[in-house]
Order: C-alpha cells, then sequence, then structure tokens
C-alpha cells in the first residue's frame, strides 16, 4: 500500500537538507578583519613604513604599522572623515576598493587586481556589513610554511605555502596573504606568490611573515662539481670538522693556511690590537718547535695588551662615554668605569660576572663605577622614556627590540607590549644626579618620586633634631611618620610601567614571555639577571660568542653580530650549537672561546682567494681581509715609525687602544670610525674605507713627520751603521711583519743604487711612506 503523505514528508525532508547543504557551500562566511582584512592591507604594503603605516600617514589616511593595532585601523577605515572611505550602499563604489585596483587615482599605483582574490575579499567583507575585530576570533597560534629547506640548482623554482594554525585549532592557506623576502637578492629571487628562483651558489633564506609571525626557508645551491676530500684536511678540531663539513656540502674549497709570520701579526692584531715587533717577527719564524703557534696564543692571552685591548672592546658594548648635555659623571667617571672593566678582566672574571654587576649596579659612581652604564642608558629620564631597554637586549642578549616601543617588530615576535614589559624591570631605578665637582652621581633602587619623598624626610628629621619647640617638634615627627609610610607603600606596590598606545599598566615580564614573580620591595633587576645569565638562556651565550667570532673572523655566525632572531639563522647552526655549548660549559670564559677560535684551521686560513670560493662571504672559506680599527692603526703607525700619538691630557707614550674616552680629541680616531658609545650597536665601529682616510694617509703632515722624526725609526736605522738589505728588511718587518720578497728587494735596491748619496734618505722615506700607506699595511689578512 502506497502512502503518498510520507512519500512527500521524505521529500520534502531530503529536499530541504540538500537546499540547506547547497546554501551552507555557496554562501560565503564573512571576512575577518583581523585574520583576512589587516593581512591583505600588510601584503600590499598598504600600511607599511612608505605608505600609511608612517607615523604621519599618507594624504590623510593613517594606519597602524602591518597592523600592529586593528582597532585603530579598523576605526580609519570605517569611521573616520565620516565613512568616507567604505560605501556599504554599493561596495564597488568605495574609496577603499577603488584606490586599491586603480579605478580611482591613487598615488600609490594599483595595489590588487580588478577580480582577484585580493579585491573579492575586500568586496565580500564590506558587504558582510564590515564586521570589526572580535574578543571571538581565533588568534593566530604559528605559522608553517613549506618546504623549510631544499637543495636546488641555479635556475631551479620551488614554490613556497603557507599555512596559519589558529587558536581554535583550524588551519588556512595564507600563502595568498603571506609576504615573502629574500635574505640574499643576488642568491634568491622570490615573487610575491612565493615562487622562489635559485640564481648561484650558496646558501641564504627566505623570510615569509604573516600576521606578524615569521618563518623561514633555507635553500642550498651546491656547486656542480666534485671536490678531492683531501682538500678538507682531518682536524681534531670541532670547529674545523663543521665548518669544512659545511664547505664539503657546499663544494667550496678552504684557502690555503698561512704562514707564520701571517699568523703572528694577524694573532696579535686580532687579540691584543697590537702589531708585532721586528725581533718578535724574527724568532716566531725561527722557532721549529711544532707547537709554536699554540704557546702564542696562550702568551697572547696573558699579556698586558690583551686587557688594555678587550676593556677598549666592552667599553664599546657597555657604552662607556661622556654624557652629551648634562654629563654628571666627567671624564674621571669615564675613566673609573674603563679600569674597572680592565680590572674584572685582569681578575679573570666570566662574562656572566661582568654582565650580572653592571645590570645589577647601584650605589655612586666612585665606590661602583658601572653605574656609569646607567648614568647614559637611562639619564634624566623614566625608564619607559629611556633607551635601557633597548641598550640591555642589544648588548646582553644580542636582540634588538627597539622597534617594539612604537609598534610590533617587524622581524620578530616582539609586540610593543612585550617590550614595555621589558622596561618594567628597570622601572625602580632613579639617578640621583650631582655635579661631579661637588659629589658623586648614585643609582637608587627607587622611583624619583621615592627619593623626593626620602629628601623631604631628611629635610624633616633635621628640622626635629633643630627644633627647641615641643609642639613643632611632634608636628616634624608626625610628619616623618607620614613620610616613612608612604615611601613603604611606594616600594612595596606592584612594579608597573604605563604602555603608552593602550594606557594599561604593564608588570615586569621577561622577552621569552615567561612568568616572573617580583617579591615586594626587591629590586626586579635580580629575576631579570638571574634569567638573562642562565646557562639555559640561549640568547646571553649566542651574542658573545657570535661578537667573539665576527671579531677574529671578519663575520659573524649571524649578520648584523647583535641581530639575533629565528628569521634571521645563524649560516653554520651546528658551528653555532657547539660555541654556545662550549661557552656556557666553561661558565662563560671569554678566554676560552678565544682559544678554541685562535687554535682552529678555520681561522689560519688564508685571505687569498680561490676561483671556486672567491664569492663566499658567509661560510669561512678564507679569512676576510678588512681594515684595521681605528685605535688599532693609529698604533700600528706609531709603532713602526717609533712614533706614538699622544693625546691631550694622558701620560705621553698612552696608546690609542688605552685611551679610555671615546670623546678624546683625535682627527684621525674619529676619521677612521671609532665607536662614539652612543647606542650598543655594533655598527657604531666602522670599517669602511672612504675617500678622505686615504687622501689623509697619503697627504698627511703628522705621517711625513713621523717617518721623518729625528728619534723615529728611520732616523735610528739610517744612522745605525745598517748595510741596505738589513735598513729595507726591518721597515717591511716593522710594517708588513715579514721580510721583503726577492723581487721587493731587488726593486728598492735598484732604486738606491741610481740615487745620489743626497738622494738616498729621501728614497727610504718615499719606500716607509709606501709601505704605511699600503694595503697590506691598513688591513686585517
Amino acid at each position: 500500500m502506497r502512502h503518498p503523505g510520507l512519500f512527500l514528508l521524505l521529500f520534502l525532508l531530503l529536499t530541504a537538507g540538500r537546499s540547506n547543504s547547497v546554501l551552507a557551500q555557496t554562501t560565503p562566511v564573512a571576512p575577518s578583519f583581523l585574520n583576512d582584512i589587516l593581512p591583505l592591507l600588510t601584503r600590499y604594503d598598504c600600511n607599511s613604513g612608505g605608505c600609511h603605516g608612517k607615523l604621519a600617514g599618507q594624504n590623510g589616511f593613517r594606519l597602524s604599522l602591518r597592523g600592529f593595532a586593528p582597532e585603530a585601523d579598523y576605526e580609519s577605515l570605517t569611521r573616520e572623515s565620516r565613512g568616507r572611505r567604505i560605501n556599504p550602499a554599493s561596495p564597488e563604489s568605495s574609496l577603499l576598493v577603488g584606490k586599491a585596483n586603480g579605478s580611482i587615482v591613487h598615488a600609490g599605483g594599483r595595489r590588487i587586481e580588478r577580480g582577484s582574490e585580493a579585491e573579492t575579499l575586500l568586496l565580500n567583507w564590506i558587504r558582510a556589513g564590515l564586521p570589526g575585530p572580535l574578543a571571538s576570533d581565533p588568534l593566530l597560534h604559528r605559522l608553517e610554511i613549506a618546504p623549510t629547506t631544499a637543495v636546488l640548482r641555479p635556475g631551479d623554482a620551488v614554490q613556497l605555502s603557507a599555512t596559519a594554525i589558529y587558536s581554535d585549532g583550524s588551519r588556512r592557506d595564507v600563502t595568498s596573504l603571506a609576504r615573502f623576502a629574500s635574505g640574499d637578492t643576488s642568491l634568491l629571487e622570490v615573487d610575491a606568490g612565493g615562487e622562489v628562483q635559485a640564481l648561484r651558489h650558496g646558501e641564504h633564506v627566505v623570510r615569509v611573515t604573516y600576521q606578524g609571525e615569521v618563518q623561514v626557508a633555507t635553500f642550498t645551491m651546491p656547486r656542480d662539481q666534485q671536490l678531492a676530500t683531501e682538500l678538507y684536511a682531518d682536524s681534531d678540531q670541532p670547529i674545523d670538522q663543521l665548518v669544512f663539513g659545511r664547505l664539503q656540502a657546499l663544494r667550496i674549497p678552504p684557502s690555503p693556511a698561512i704562514d707564520d709570520a701571517t699568523f703572528l701579526r694577524r694573532s696579535m692584531l686580532d687579540t691584543i690590537g697590537t702589531l708585532p715587533a721586528p725581533a718578535e717577527v724574527q724568532s716566531f719564524v725561527a722557532d721549529v718547535q711544532p707547537d709554536k703557534r699554540a704557546r702564542l696564543v696562550e702568551s697572547l692571552l696573558q699579556r698586558p695588551e690583551f686587557y688594555d685591548y678587550w676593556a677598549l672592546q666592552l667599553g664599546d658594548l657597555l657604552q662607556n662615554r661622556v654624557e652629551r648635555d648634562h654629563d654628571v659623571r666627567g671624564r674621571k667617571g669615564v675613566r673609573r668605569f674603563h679600569q674597572w672593566i680592565r680590572q674584572q678582566l685582569v681578575a679573570g672574571r666570566s662574562w656572566k660576572q661582568i654582565a650580572s654587576d653592571v645590570l645589577l649596579a647601584t650605589g655612586n659612581t666612585t665606590e661602583n663605577p658601572a653605574v656609569g652604564y646607567y648614568i647614559v642608558t637611562i639619564g634624566e629620564k623614566s625608564a619607559e622614556e629611556s633607551d635601557i631597554a633597548d641598550s640591555v637586549a642589544q648588548a646582553f642578549l644580542g636582540t634588538r627590540i627597539g622597534c617594539a616601543r612604537c609598534h610590533n617588530h617587524p622581524l620578530e615576535r616582539y609586540t610593543q607590549d612585550d617590550y614595555y614589559h621589558f622596561t618594567a624591570f628597570f622601572s625602580r631605578l632613579a639617578l640621583q644626579r650631582r655635579n661631579p665637582d661637588e659629589a658623586d652621581t648614585s643609582l637608587h633602587v627607587a622611583t624619583r618620586h621615592v627619593l623626593n619623598l626620602q629628601q623631604q624626610m631628611l629635610e624633616q628629621q633635621s628640622k626635629l633634631q633643630q627644633s627647641k619647640d615641643a609642639a613643632e617638634q611632634a608636628a616634624f615627627q608626625k610628619r616623618i611618620g607620614e613620610l616613612e609610610q608612604e615611601i613603604r607603600q611606594n616600594l612595596e606596590a606592584t612594579v608597573t610601567v604605563r604602555q603608552p598606545r593602550t594606557g594599561q599598566m604593564l608588570s615586569p615580564r621577561q622577552l621569552d614571555r615567561s612568568a616572573v614573580q617580583i617579591p615586594a620591595g626587591t629590586d626586579p633587576r635580580l629575576q631579570l639577571t638571574e634569567w638573562m645569565t642562565a646557562p639555559s638562556n640561549p640568547w646571553f651565550s649566542a651574542a658573545m660568542v657570535n661578537r667573539l667570532w665576527k671579531h677574529f673572523l671578519g663575520t659573524g655566525l649571524v649578520e648584523p653580530a647583535d641581530d639575533l632572531r629565528a628569521t634571521n639563522p645563524p649560516s653554520n647552526p651546528a658551528l653555532w650549537q657547539y660555541l654556545n655549548q662550549q661557552f656556557v660549559q666553561s661558565d662563560f670564559d671569554l678566554k676560552h672561546v678565544m682559544r678554541l677560535i685562535l687554535n682552529s684551521r678555520t681561522y689560519q686560513l688564508s685571505a687569498s682567494t680561490l676561483p671556486e670560493n672567491q664569492h663566499d662571504q658567509r661560510f669561512y672559506s678564507h679569512a676576510l681581509a678588512r681594515r684595521l680599527p681605528a685605535e688599532v692603526l693609529l698604533d700600528a703607525i706609531g709603532a713602526a715609525t717609533d712614533q706614538p700619538e699622544v693625546f691631550a691630557g694622558y701620560p705621553l707614550g698612552i696608546r690609542a687602544i688605552q685611551v679610555p674616552d671615546p670623546g678624546v680629541d683625535s682627527y684621525f680616531l674619529t676619521l677612521f670610525g671609532r665607536s662614539e658609545r652612543v647606542t650598543a650597536c655594533a655598527c657604531e665601529r666602522s670599517g669602511d674605507v672612504t675617500l678622505p682616510q686615504l687622501l689623509h694617509l697619503q697627504n698627511s703632515d703628522s705621517l711625513m713627520a713621523r717617518i721623518q722624526a729625528p728619534d723615529g725609526r728611520l732616523q735610528r736605522l739610517l744612522s745605525g751603521g745598517r748595510n741596505d738589505q738589513q735598513i729595507i728588511s726591518e721597515l717591511f718587518q716593522a710594517t708588513l711583519s715579514r721580510p721583503p720578497a726577492e723581487s721587493e728587494l731587488v726593486s728598492v735596491q735598484a732604486q738606491l743604487s741610481a740615487a745620489g748619496q743626497d738622494e738616498r734618505p729621501g728614497v727610504y722615506q718615499d719606500l716607509f711612506w709606501a709601505l704605511l700607506n699600503s694595503r697590506e699595511f691598513a688591513f686585517q689578512h
């Protein structure tokens, strides 16, 4: 028996379900402002620093840089200027859409194509009623990319994809919304859609950014030619095993090893900032013992010049200088801090101990010269207004957080909140500034308000002692009690700083966002220093290891040397890990890492390149020639001529590497790029070669005066009964740390033979001038 009513009911139910299913599939989900629209604006550079994301905006329209302030951006897009940028009644007519697709004149040009996914996304957002940022929006948990590594040949191409994983567990392909950037455009090209093209042999990364999360993909392009394994000689030094293993994988041959004279010069200049004397060159070259290089390294690490030179290096890092405006230390204070640094090195104290003493410094500048660090980094400002957070992060953790002061970091996960959470560790510091001619400036673990209260209490106590009136004394005692209570309440209050954009009061939090408890009334820096210098903190060890590697090898495992971040990976990750382990296991002993580097074959490779490694700047197949630092070069000229520089206000004979104050008057040091120590950035010291430098060396009256000095090296040689070969040989050894090559000796002797007796001193002066102006003299090689 048929039941038409039942069949009709089933039909209606089935078709209704099918109709709802189709509707569910065809009705677009409203785009999320946070997860769709902001990434779209970032992807097409609308909110970049060169466009509407700059502080002043562009043509009256301002967005937060790369979307770090969603609520403000939503207001700008939908309500600012009476909502003129959006037309809900006719989305296609919206100013936002028209300027983006080029149908309306736009100073920034067309950013998206008509009919593209990007345009559709914007239109759907407007049609959906302009949904704003919601508390219920899933947040980006992490970004995944594929592939993360690939081996290519020049000319090969590969497509990168990006997947966002959100806090609710959902996943989404965001390749079309991500940004792609090559770490080296001479090696790798990447287009806006994520297609990577290999251009030549080498290795580098492509950076992928989406909603503040950044990942990198590494692409390796080894050379085609297989090389003999004998080129990568066995070594029991882990540094060499890791470097040569990397070179072998890339099929890059290492340059040959340097000779003894070059090793002596290189290691002395790098380790003690001092040019070897001719007698040292002769003695070292004549030594036939197989361990002479290792013995030299040990001797250099104990010489007084070692402590002079590294006190200079750490003085740069710790910004030891006179304040530019309202100085409260004077040059004596700078000298005391310099001397303190040198004493720590002489005493064999570890980098952890030195760093901890600086970070936790309190007291006055005479009793504790390390307080000088806070005089230049905090100065007259409050912590959140000063450079203290930037300086500490860069000097001790090797990371640059300064961008996050004003906006989220574009290349790292640091947010503006992270910056002020970190700054809060220093919010209870205040300098009691004094004229250096009258008293010492001192650093206190207290706010300026508390210092003022304490000063008021001292005044009340003084008045109490002087008063003889009972009623007056009672009033003073009451006021003292009130001040004591107010001081106690302030010291026990929760430590916070104000986030300027949101107005929130933020408590101390470490850069890894781990929780920290600050006991009431204690110095927040105690917890910070404990976390920073812990063996488990990879940043603290890595920051110094990378600086040491750059100092001795010419380029860091990470470049820039003080820009450590996940998106800037080391050129040799295994070597990075080994050196950091060694530094931590040695209890942060600076000399231990130096010793490992100096004794490696990697350090002892020639600066002369081979056709197959001449383009290598990252993998240490050869030494990198670089101009000597300003102080070292000036001392080298003084040592070669036996005419040291004279510095006003300092005793005769003091060397440039011993001068504590970067503000000492010296045209030469300024011209050749000494650090002014304004920031902790390694870029403060310049190694560039400039035309004014060359002109100064070639035309300097000072240099000719040193060459011609009656008590200088040349005059002593000419009047000392030496023959031509002996004089020529010493001039070469005093400048280039090697004897002259046969061709060089013959050429100079020919010039001398052709000269008259009165002209011979001029020939020697010309030779000396040429040696001092040679690239071989001015460069570490």
